[in-house]
């Protein structure tokens, strides 16, 4: 099992930055993918970032040049630094593992961008 242990929602305005960080304990396995699904209201969850634990990103083609991934295999960390944030960007954001083709998620942070 693992267990994934979110913070770093809250309220920002427009323009603003946030950074999400979560953490990863119980059977990690050295190979894997972290990353952070977001889910508004009325619209279905999809991916924000993930990163390998080689190092290999990707990113909605909405977040490009806004948000950056990283990780930190040490402390089985992901972060995700969210600039220039905007209305649209409000959602419950999801911490995601995966490894040995099995998911695990995060209890879910909040994220609202006011206007």
């Amino acid at each position: 099992q693992v267990q994934l242990v979110e913070s770093g929602g809250g309220l920002v305005q427009a323009g603003g930055s946030l950074r999400l960080s979560c953490v990863a304990s119980g059977s990690i396995f050295s190979i894997n993918r972290m990353g952070y699904y977001r889910q508004a209201p009325g619209k279905q969850r999809e991916l924000v970032a993930a990163i390998t634990s080689g190092g290999s990103t990707n990113y909605v083609d909405s977040v490009k040049d806004r948000f950056t991934i990283s990780r930190d295999n040490a402390k089985n960390t992901v972060y995700l630094q969210m600039n220039s944030l905007k209305p649209e960007d409000t959602a419950v954001y999801y911490c995601a593992y995966r490894a040995l083709n099995r998911d695990y998620w995060g209890q879910g942070t909040r994220v609202t961008v006011s206007s």
